[in-house]
């Protein structure tokens, strides 16, 4: 079992939340239980799901874990543009998240392939 505080994939996915509940506190009131609630949703379980992976047995588990945490970021990055262009963020806001989601995916990719390969069934 691995402690996932010391993962730095853990470290950036959870400064990325912050960031992402940071952006959202501006969100309209109307969009509280709509892209609000799905954007940090979706933020959160990037981190929660390398945790979780962390507390399983075995590099196969965790590999699992990492691929679902993949798919909550790409579904982060699809509402970080989708409050864009609703202009919830603004393009400096946006400018200034995209190199860490970029620089996310590519580590937890790295990461990822590091770990034994996933057997397929």
């Amino acid at each position: 079992m691995r402690d996932y505080r010391e993962l730095l994939i853990w470290q950036r996915g959870h400064a990325l939340t912050l960031k992402v509940y940071e952006l959202t506190r501006s969100f309209p009131k109307e969009e509280q239980y709509g892209l609000t609630s799905q954007l940090r949703r979706a933020a959160m379980s990037v981190p929660a799901n390398i945790a979780e992976g962390c507390g399983r047995n075995g590099d196969k588990e965790f590999s699992r874990f990492l691929t679902i945490a993949l798919g909550s970021l790409a579904e982060t990055e699809y509402f970080l543009l989708l409050a864009h262009d609703l202009t919830y963020i603004s393009n400096e806001q946006a400018a200034e998240v995209a190199p860490s989601l970029e620089t996310l995916r590519r580590m937890m990719i790295t990461f990822t392939r590091k770990l034994k390969p996933l057997e397929l069934s």
